[in-house]
């Protein structure tokens, strides 16, 4: 079959007294935007290239098609499908909560009944598929499901084509019947009133940035709603908080990746009354809670660069004191509130712990429920009130299913509840093998290394190894289960999560030494464990498969520039690989935001140079790669499918290799983060 050929027409833009060339920056439309909505707006010569590298990549990969099917009856096998959630009570209202997912059913199905009554009692709220269903949608993004303070109204947010514009549909729930017009061109929150007779909504502008929060009268026109914050600096955007733990406030939160903005107002007053928390300023983030009579603010002022926990009266929000103080290289994370406790997370180490306080003693410890060095501890409440001493607790690890316990967080009791049930006769945590081990870096900075393998693999240099890797916005990674993986793991494929700069696994410093002009230490890193890996014979040159999407195509693009040779192949999801073109548009819709986090090439001649440097597109060599296959999608608005559709392009003309070179583009109905549904999600994993 013929390789498809994208048409040239030379561009050349001049930047800092540098010429820009371009052949393939024609496919991008002045009007992507609208193209992300209405995709027969698609230049139809485009739209002919990417089914010729649709059709190319499926002949390519014709006789992977039964392993395909394989893997997908096998993954999906492992999985029990009939199956539901733990249950979330409204003592008070009487009411219980729980969603159930089945064998026939794609989406999940909401349940509820009355607290003391048989399950036969219980009464489905919402059945994605019969939804679906009934809006005749290919692709079906739920963006909020969420029921009103009086129990009568399901709020609920859809995306039916991938873009991310939500439309917003209020309806009774003792009827199923809407009781609003749809609401559109949302980012899908939605939060009730405490009266139930409001919602506020945040607008998305033309160019998909949500800057505006709306207060909504339920059943009147939208044309009627309230402006209650509108966002005016073109860096920013806001979301609504929503109410803080003692239901006092309602919180509305304005940021860009590094300097952040709250306001807050009373919860039971009809006539909004917007304060300022603490006005913005650059590098300093901080958000807020409300218990009792404080603010508890998580912030990382006053040479705090991994957070801390402060407190203030709220009638004196100006003077501060220090309630959790902010640790070397240790993240203090986020914190729930129960009458006597405080939960609260932290990371170090790249490793997640959950903290208990009660808050008439002031004694703190560590949740410690898990015999494992690498796992991922949960937490959750297991009622709306907040006058008990029991939360849900969970883990998982690489090896290790989830597991959840009542958990009394006085007497220290655990009760075994519920586990992720693998249905694989010959699964065992114990037929597998996690390590944490560290590998130096071009610098001499050691990089943390998740390594899961199934115990019989042998480590002499002949296993294959799949690198999975992010590294920006200081994104930490997890280290939870995946039933997925276990199909590479069983096949002698070893996984390895590495923890590369960028993220924030050791801290802020971790974020800041992989971002703006340190952002190619991310790539180094990663190279760095590749090396490591193939000298420590977990795999061999040439042996290693790098996975990665998004940001993390931005790493994995460098990377297959830098050192080709190290790599099987590579597996590209959504990746940001045209990274200086888009650093360039400014009218593009994420842009503004992340000059803080890559630099501005537009505004500032080094900026400029040094993204240059490494931007995937613009670095192709005349080299051999390995085997590379790159998804995208169409209706992709946070990664634009111009950035996987050029690179690949331009790679057909510069490689010297005969591996694989392939480029799937969802044309329709699929988002940033693939199709929509369970069966989909793992035709696109198998």
């Amino acid at each position: 079959m013929k390789i498809p050929q994208l048409r040239k027409k030379l561009e050349i833009k001049n930047y800092h007294g540098y010429e820009l060339k371009d052949e393939y920056s024609w496919i991008h439309q002045d009007n992507i935007l609208e193209v992300l909505r209405d995709s027969s707006k698609l230049n139809p010569e485009v739209r002919k290239y990417l089914e010729e590298e649709n059709a190319y990549t499926k002949f390519k990969m014709k006789d992977a098609e039964k392993l395909q099917k394989k893997l997908f009856k096998e993954i999906k096998g492992r999985i029990k499908l009939d199956d539901e959630s733990l249950h979330f009570f409204y003592n008070k209202d009487g009411w219980e909560y729980w969603s159930k997912t089945t064998k026939k059913n794609n989406y999940s199905i909401q349940l509820r009944k009355r607290i003391g009554e048989s399950n036969d009692k219980a009464k489905e709220y919402w059945n994605g598929d019969e939804e679906k269903k009934k809006l005749g949608a290919s692709y079906f993004g739920v963006g909020d499901l969420t029921v009103s303070h009086n129990h009568s109204l399901l709020g609920y947010s859809l995306d039916l084509n991938g873009s991310e514009f939500y439309n917003i549909y209020i309806r009774r729930i003792e009827d199923e019947k809407i009781i609003d017009e749809k609401i559109e061109n949302t980012s899908g929150g939605i939060t009730f009133s405490k009266d139930s007779r409001f919602i506020f909504y945040t607008l998305l502008n033309s160019k998909h940035q949500p800057k505006k929060i709306f207060r909504h009268k339920i059943g009147s026109s939208q044309k009627e709603d309230e402006l209650i914050y509108e966002e005016l600096d073109e860096k920013f955007t806001v979301g609504m908080g929503g109410l803080t733990s003692d239901r006092k406030f309602f919180l509305i939160n304005t940021s860009d990746h590094n300097t952040t903005e709250t306001h807050y107002f009373s919860a039971d007053t009809k006539k909004i009354n917007l304060k300022l928390f603490q006005k913005r300023r650059e590098q300093i983030r901080y958000d807020i809670d409300s218990w009792l009579s404080n603010f508890y603010i998580h912030t990382n002022q006053e040479n705090s660069p991994d957070y801390k926990i402060c407190r203030c009266k709220h009638e004196n929000i100006e003077s501060w004191e220090d309630f959790i103080p902010a640790k070397k290289e240790v993240i203090i994370g986020g914190f729930d509130f129960l009458d006597d406790w405080m939960i609260r997370g932290e990371t170090s180490n790249a490793l997640h712990k959950l903290f208990v306080r009660n808050l008439k003693s002031n004694e703190e410890e560590e949740l410690k429920f898990a015999d494992e060095k690498v796992w991922s501890p949960s937490v959750s409440a297991i009622q709306k009130e907040t006058n008990t001493d029991k939360v849900y607790i969970g883990y998982s690890s690489p090896k290790t299913n989830s597991r959840a316990y009542i958990y009394n967080l006085r007497t220290k009791e655990k009760k075994f509840v519920k586990e992720q049930e693998i249905l694989d006769k010959n699964y065992s945590p114990k037929n597998y093998v996690t390590e944490r081990i560290e590998c130096k870096s071009h610098d001499g900075r050691l990089i943390p290394l998740t390594i899961t393998r199934h115990k019989d693999t042998k480590i002499d240099g002949t296993a294959n190894v799949l690198l999975y890797g992010y590294g920006s916005y200081g994104n930490s990674l997890s280290f939870g289960f995946s039933n997925t993986r276990l199909s590479l793991l069983n096949r002698n494929i070893i996984w390895c999560d590495a923890s590369v700069r960028g993220g924030r696994e050791r801290g802020e410093i971790w974020h800041e030494e992989g971002k703006m002009l340190k952002k190619k230490n991310s790539f180094d890193d990663y190279v760095s464990a590749a090396k490591f890996l193939i000298e420590k014979k977990y795999s061999y040159k040439g042996g290693i498969v790098g996975y990665g999407g998004s940001a993390g195509g931005l790493l994995l693009g460098a990377v297959v520039n830098q050192a080709p040779e190290l790599f099987l192949g590579m597996i590209i999801q959504v990746g940001f690989l045209d990274s200086l073109t888009t650093n360039l548009d400014h009218s593009l819709p994420l842009t503004l935001g992340e000059l803080t986090e890559f630099g501005d090439a537009k505004g500032n001649a080094e900026h400029f140079r040094y993204i240059k440097s490494y931007s995937p597109y613009h670095n192709i060599k005349k080299v051999d790669y390995p085997n590379l296959l790159l998804v995208t999608n169409l209706k992709d608005v946070r990664v634009l499918f111009d950035e996987p559709t050029k690179f690949v392009a331009k790679l057909r003309q510069y490689k010297t290799d005969k591996n694989l070179l392939l480029l799937k583009c969802e044309l329709e109905d699929a988002g940033h983060g693939g199709k929509s549904g369970r069966d989909s999600a793992i035709e696109e994993i198998a």
